[in-house]
């Protein structure tokens, strides 16, 4: 199995920053893992946000985020972090963490998932 645990959601006013983290664990959790973020708004589907290979050398964005979003990855630790930067309203979702063998760059479809962590910007 593999379990994902994020955190580090919250309440932020526009412009504010969060740092989102993903804790990867499991039987079968592999080191060489792309690992991922999407997010989830009321009513709305659920949405790529980023991707990272498990050397760090392939990321992905979507374009929503691209100059605002960085993703980057500890392998030691095993987790993933989404820093995000002048947040705006529209970045309100809940956000979920993911890992698959999938290229950063096809990130699309991936198997694992976390349970998700909720972010609301206000205006």
């Amino acid at each position: 199995q593999v379990q994902l645990v994020e955190s580090g959601g919250g309440v932020v006013r526009a412009g504010g920053s969060l740092r989102l983290s993903c804790a990867a664990s499991g039987r079968t959790f592999s080191f060489y893992y792309t690992m991922g973020w999407f997010r989830q708004a009321p009513g709305k589907e659920r949405e790529f946000v980023a991707a990272i290979t498990w050397s760090g050398s392939s990321i992905s964005y979507a374009d929503s985020v691209k100059g605002r979003f960085t993703i980057s990855r500890d392998n030691a630790k095993n987790t993933v972090y989404l820093q995000m930067n002048s947040l705006q309203p529209e970045d309100t979702a809940v956000y979920y963490c993911a890992a698959d063998t999938e290229s950063a760059q096809y990130f699309r479809n991936p198997v694992h998932w976390g349970q998700g962590t909720q972010v609301t910007v206000s205006s």
